[in-house]
């Protein structure tokens, strides 16, 4: 093997000419050719892809007939074989194909092969021979170098071509070149090997995972059902996933909870933990899309002093407060795809430094985290890192929505019911009419959803029992039901339903209250705190705030973008009108 890559121009060939009539010296036009093939294998496309792009190339770099990248599995097998083909009716083995003799020096030495006529070389029999077309009077030459990762041959790279009156000399050259892409290939090829190793662990644990699960006994009389403190129900769909926590809390591995806003996502993440053997350790929980990315960046990892304006004192991240515990964060499927990269680092390598710091912190840190978004999908359209996707998905776990859990309607509503009664000291009790109406609601929202439509209900019932007559959607005036069939942009656009108050409530000063007026296109700027409420558009201005946070699972920064607000002043508006902040 050569010890040194040289690029000497070929005797009466210093040049090229393209089209332009320019004269490309060859030294310039090979350097280029490697450029372009380094800038291929850097791509986003399949490694087989690539490999075909690279020995395309490979025909403008050196003389050639045919070109073949052979790549082994573990086993030493071939896995991956590329070629430029032209080649009809061949075997699908490299080894059949090029000379398993000649595979097997390159292999062995971890040394190039060049052969100058391969009909007279030890390394090739003569079915290789004929196979090379090297039978008859033409000469056929062939150079093989390998491909290394860390030392270690995982595959070959390798040509041939009809030797002319070219001297030892031209083959080292094309030798050189070939040494150079082998190189390339084999980062390349080291690359897809960590990516598929890294996706094939969280499979490797979701199957483990699965298996546990696939194993528990079937569900009967003698078996103890699993409660969890905050989950309230008794469907199949809700046992199923008691009993998926009950595994999955014995693991250390990242979790991601799917489902649609409002199922009760923190609620599973705080009983994974609490039944983990860090439940005596901290829970640390933030949601990702309520921050924008610098400041995301600061809660996270924390931040030096004098980092930045305002930084006036060493502050620790919620990873380095979650040490040796769990951190769940909320709405992952929001964050920037810049931040993706530095969160997949801390996921991959648990370290990370502090922001305007240099000192790397090590934690031991159980991420679960949580989306209702189509991550498929975003990583589809690239807005979500694959990496990333297969670092948190390690574990998937789906939450039921309402709709599939129907029979745990009635529990659910009777123990907010309850809350209502204890918080302002009444003694009311559901009518089976009215039971009859949640069981027959789709509840878009879910349990948050049902808890609101629980608590306004309650708020204007008048009797001693809510009946079937106390529902606002039996009047057609349910604003949520409203928004979730139309849209936000139409709600906008249509007039507020009238909502007739029972009469034993007392009502603000005549002199307040003017008649309800069509909802504007947007919503009516608030005023300075502190500022008596006059008239009925600010009641409006409250709807529809109420409306949009359910409308958005109560996250701040999605329900101002559905009112065309910034997330500060939305959360001027809750304050301004005093609505309470449901969290599950």
């Amino acid at each position: 093997m050569l010890d040194s890559v040289s690029l000497r121009e070929k005797p009466n060939s210093t040049s090229d000419a393209d089209p332009s009539g320019y004269i490309v010296p060859l030294q310039e036009k090979s350097l280029s050719t490697i450029f372009e093939i380094a800038h291929t294998l850097a791509g986003l496309s399949r490694l087989e892809a690539k490999l075909e792009s690279v020995i395309e190339r490979l025909q403008s770099l050196v003389q050639m007939r045919r070109g073949i990248v052979c790549l082994f599995d573990h086993d030493g097998v071939p896995d991956i074989i590329v070629d430029d083909g032209r080649n009809e009716g061949r075997d699908a083995r490299c080894g059949v194909r090029l000379s398993q003799g000649a595979i097997d020096q390159i292999v062995a030495s971890g040394r190039p092969l060049i052969v100058e006529n391969v009909a007279l070389h030890s390394a090739f029999s003569p079915s290789d021979v004929e196979m090379l077309d090297a039978a008859g009077k033409a000469r056929v030459a062939f150079i093989g170098v390998p491909i290394d990762i860390d030392e270690k041959v995982v595959g070959t790279l390798s040509i041939d071509r009809i030797a002319d009156n070219g001297t030892r000399a031209q083959l080292e050259d094309d030798l050189h070149l070939l040494t150079m892409v082998a190189s390339l290939l084999g980062q390349t090829a080291k690359l897809h090997y960590f990516f598929e190793r890294d996706r094939g662990r969280p499979m490797d644990e979701e199957f483990r995972l699965q298996k546990q699960l696939s194993e528990l006994k079937p569900l009967g009389r003698e078996r103890k059902k699993v409660q969890v403190e905050g989950i309230i129900g008794d469907s199949p769909a809700l046992r199923a996933l008691l009993e998926k926590i009950e595994v999955i809390a014995k693991s250390n591995s990242t979790v991601l909870l799917r489902g649609e806003s409002g199922t009760g996502k923190e609620l599973v993440a705080k009983a994974i933990h609490e039944r983990s053997a860090r439940a005596k350790r901290p829970f640390i929980k933030l949601n990702c899309a309520a921050l924008t990315e610098t400041v995301l960046e600061s809660e996270l990892f924390g931040h030096e002093k004098g980092a930045f304006t305002g930084a006036f004192n060493v502050r620790k991240g919620r990873f380095e407060l979650a040490d040796k515990g769990t951190l769940f964060l909320d709405e992952i499927g929001e964050i920037s795809a810049s931040f993706q990269a530095k969160l997949l680092r801390v996921l991959q390598e648990q370290e990370f430094e502090r922001v305007g710091g240099n000192q790397t912190i090590k934690v031991d840190v159980r991420v679960i985290a949580a989306t209702n978004r189509n991550l498929e999908e975003a990583v589809a359209r690239k807005e979500f890192r694959a990496d990333l996707y297969y670092r948190i998905s390690v574990v998937p776990l789906i939450l039921p929505p309402l709709r599939e859990r129907r029979t745990d309607i009635p529990l659910l509503a009777a123990r907010f019911l309850k809350n209502f009664n204890n918080e302002n000291g009444r003694a009311l009790v559901f009518d089976s009419s009215a039971i009859e109406v949640l069981m027959n609601c789709e509840f878009p929202g879910n349990v948050r959803e049902l808890e609101n439509c629980v608590q306004r209900t309650a708020t204007l019932a008048q009797g001693s029992s809510i009946v079937r007559q106390d529902f606002a959607c039996c009047h057609g005036q349910c604003l949520s039901s409203m928004l979730w069939k139309c849209g936000p942009e139409e709600m906008a656009r249509r007039p507020s339903p009238t909502i007739s108050l029972p009469a034993s409530l007392n009502m603000p000063p005549p002199e307040t209250v003017t008649a309800v007026q069509p909802v504007s296109s947007e919503l009516t700027p608030l005023g300075p705190p502190g500022r008596p409420v006059v008239g009925a558009a600010k009641l409006t201005d409250r709807e529809r705030v109420i409306a949009a946070m359910e409308r958005s699972g109560w996250v701040q920064a999605k329900a101002a973008r559905l009112l065309g607000l910034t997330p500060r002043q939305i959360g001027y508006a809750l304050r301004r009108h005093g609505i309470e902040i449901k969290r599950f």
